[in-house]
């Protein structure tokens, strides 16, 4: 369960790049957030592999 806390912090310490890109425009934190999904993105996929492995382990 340890991954889905990290996960859920990874997420909750976006919101102020968020906030910044859609509500101001700033353009860096867009960088940011654009790294950022592509991270979340690697987690998510290792998350399913463990998932997969523990259901068929």
């Amino acid at each position: 369960m340890s991954r889905f806390a990290d996960l859920k912090g990874y997420v909750d310490a976006l919101e102020d790049d968020f906030s910044k890109f859609y509500d101001k425009g700033n353009k860096a934190a867009g960088t940011r957030v654009r790294k950022a999904m592509q991270d979340l993105k690697g987690m998510a996929q290792d998350i399913r592999v463990e998932v997969q492995n523990k259901k068929n382990g």
